[in-house]
């Protein structure tokens, strides 16, 4: 799988141990966050990402700012995305299964192992299919147009 990561001045560390367990997975990672540790503006890079996933040059997304939140939020402002803000692994797992989630954003705080088993499910888990959700994600697709 091709992912997309990106993160702000407090996630630099938490990136690349993120970025290190995907490639021992064998993913196909790309770094569109900050190596540095001097203050940035998160939303560049979130809409790096999500440029990125939109045009499908890669299949999902992972987003690290201090909570998560103005990732995410920057993120949605991009043209077919479904960004969410995760803090736990069922929401991890829920949000794939039923929103099909295409970029994940989270807290650069989070413990290495939460980070990584958030990450591994939200990878992992696959859109359902069920026709409730597509009616649902078709409804937010025909109203962003």
């Amino acid at each position: 799988m091709k992912i997309a990561i990106a993160n702000d001045h407090r996630g630099v560390e938490r990136k690349n141990e993120i970025v290190n367990h995907l490639k021992s997975l064998g993913h196909t990672v790309i770094n569109c966050g900050t190596d540095s540790n001097e203050s940035v503006d998160y939303p560049k890079y979130a809409f790096d990402v999500s440029s990125k996933v939109s045009n499908k040059e890669v299949d999902l997304g992972i987003l690290l700012c201090g909570t998560g939140i103005g990732m995410s939020i920057a993120a949605n402002k991009v043209k077919g995305i479904r960004c969410a803000k995760v803090d736990n692994v069922n929401d991890a797992y829920l949000t794939r299964l039923h929103n099909d989630a295409n970029i994940l954003a989270m807290s650069s705080e989070n413990d290495l192992g939460l980070a990584i088993e958030i990450i591994d499910t939200f990878i992992n888990t696959e859109f359902s299919n069920d026709e409730r959700h597509i009616n649902r994600i078709k409804m937010i697709s025909d109203y962003e147009r």
